[in-house]
Formats: structure tokens, sequence, C-alpha cells
């Protein structure tokens, strides 16, 4: 019997049995990924609804989530959509469902032709024609990253379900999937980045580890310590109006000083928790981008507040920040 990969429920048969259908023509589906990138206005206002939860990426989850309730079958929204469930919020193109293997053949058995086509003959991959918008599917016993064996294997979607109208990967399997793929993947280095910020967004503790497969708990805590990394400056108050020769020359030095503050807090950077002692305050962040932006140091490696440090760099900016912002 042939495969129902690719298989459409209604059309012309099959000239004679054990060959597949006739695949219906591609070109009936819009293409999401072409029309973002040709119009670019468009594609804006359309990222501004993603954040919203209401881009054509979520009306494909909406749907095919539905679809598959209908057929009952066992799933769970993995990638990009899963990430943005557990508030790691960023744009993404498609939608990626994990389900068995048994249940992508249902699928395509049953939505081959009726709002959804292969997006290429023979693809396991489904395209919503109302949108679209790609459904790339996952399958229960493959292997993320590099697809060769290892301990971690994309689990039984009834295994590791959350949520109630559209199920979620649950976060522990998200956070070891996302390690195992970036750690043998080659370009899957997004996949530890998405951890890394995970962790900092959710503040993931050290022992989140004990729920991953022993395979990448020692990545996690890797990444863990590098969350942590804190990046400091040096505030000073007193040398802010130091080279002033009139009140405009104050002024105009408390001015710049207020703007670095702001853009400092905009980008982040934080008042160390002791808040300013005499004249002097640490400000800190844990991105390295902003740090290397105000030229802040490791904290590891920093000098400390020695008063003759301090008036070295008086020279710099009136005083006050110590490390002012890079251009």
């Amino acid at each position: 019997m042939a495969s129902p990969i690719g298989k459409r429920s209604s059309g012309p048969a099959p000239s004679q049995e054990g060959l597949p259908l006739v695949q219906p023509p591609l070109s009936r589906a819009p293409i999401y990924e072409q029309q973002l990138q040709s119009d670019p206005r468009w594609a804006l206002s359309e990222g501004s609804r993603h954040f919203e939860g209401s881009s054509k990426v979520f009306d494909a989850l909406h749907s095919i989530a539905r679809r598959l309730d209908e057929l009952k079958i066992e799933y769970v929204v993995v990638g990009g959509m899963a990430l943005f469930q557990h508030g790691l919020r960023r744009f993404t193109e498609d939608v990626d469902i994990l389900v068995t293997k048994n249940d992508l053949k249902t699928i395509h058995a049953a939505l081959s032709g009726l709002g959804y086509l292969p997006v290429h003959k023979q693809s396991k991959h489904l395209r919503d024609t109302a949108t679209g918008v790609r459904i790339e599917f996952l399958t229960t016993g493959d292997y993320p990253g590099d697809g060769r064996k290892k301990p971690v294997a994309f689990p039984d979607p009834k295994a590791v379900t959350t949520g109630d109208a559209i199920k979620y990967i649950n976060l522990p399997a998200l956070v070891e999937l996302k390690l195992a793929s970036g750690m043998t993947g080659s370009g899957r280095l997004k996949d530890l980045s998405d951890v890394l910020e995970l962790v900092k967004l959710l503040n993931l503790p050290a022992d989140f580890a004990e729920e991953l497969n022993p395979y990448v708990r020692e990545k996690y805590a890797e990444l863990w310590r590098q969350s942590k990394r804190r990046y400091v400056t040096l505030w000073r108050n007193k040398w802010l109006t130091a080279r002033a020769e009139a009140i405009d020359d104050m002024s105009a030095a408390l001015r710049e000083a207020a703007r670095t503050l702001d853009a400092m807090r905009s980008d982040g950077v934080t008042l160390e928790s002791d808040g300013v002692g005499d004249d002097y305050a640490h400000l800190v962040t844990t991105d390295p981008e902003v740090a290397k932006k105000y030229d802040m140091v490791e904290e590891s490696e920093f000098w400390g507040h020695e008063e003759d440090a301090l008036e070295e760099d008086s020279d710099n900016a009136g005083g006050a920040p110590r490390n002012a912002p890079k251009n």
C-alpha cells in the first residue's frame, strides 16, 4: 500500500495501486516567507501583530491545533512558538509541531488538499493555504541537532505536554532539546542562545539541571554560570563639576551626566543594591554587549574604587561616569 504521506483525501485517483496520489499544485498556497521579504512595510506591521498574538503565524497555529484536536492527534508545539509561550517572545515565520511518526501519516492523509499542501513533493511539512505559513513536523524518536543517535531524542508528545487549548512542550523538555541541538548541530548555536535567554528571563536556578537528561546538564550549568556573569563600572559624583568655571558649565556637565545615566538605564544597567555611598556608586549589567558599550569590566577583574584610580579617571567626561558610552 502507498504511504499516506503526501496523500490527498480528494482529487484524481492513482493510476494503479501502490503509486502515490498526484500532489495538488503547490502554487495554490501563498508563501508567507516570500510575503515578508517582498513587502517590508507589511512585514513590519505583521511583526507588530505577532507580538499582540494576532499574526498569520498565530492564525496558523490556532488552525492546525484545532485540526489536530479534531483528529485526536497527540501533539505539542515546539520551536519559536513554544519559546513565545514560555516567555521568550520573538518573531518566527513558522509553526513547529512534534508528533509521532504514525500520527504524521494520519495528518497527511487527512489534511493534504484540505486547507494544507505539502511544502514540496514528498515533504513531511505542510503549508497552511489560508495563511501561507509553513507547518514543520518533528517526530518522536528522531534526534535533535545533527540527527545522529544520542541520549536525547524527540519524546512522545503525551509525555511532555503543558497547556489546555493549545498543547505546548513543557519547559524542561524544551530546554533539553535546545541544549542537545545546540551541542551537536552545525549552525545551531542559536539554540544555546535561546537557553541562555530563558535562564536570564525566567531566572532559572542552577538545580534546574536535575530535571534534564545527564547528557546536557554540564552545558546547562555552563550557560547558567554565564548568565550570572556581572559587569560593573564606578560612577562618581565628586568630579561632575570639577572643571566648571561658570554656572553654565556646571549645568551642561550635569545634563550630560543625566543623559548618560538615562542611556545606561534604557540599556538595562542597574544600580548596585547597596545604593550610592558617599559620592560613588557601582553600576551593574549582565549583558556583555551593554558592558562593552559602556566600557564596563567583568566583576572578577574590577579594580575597585581606590582613590588614586578615581583621581586618574577624573579627566573622563567631567569625571563621571568613569566609563562613558562608546559610539
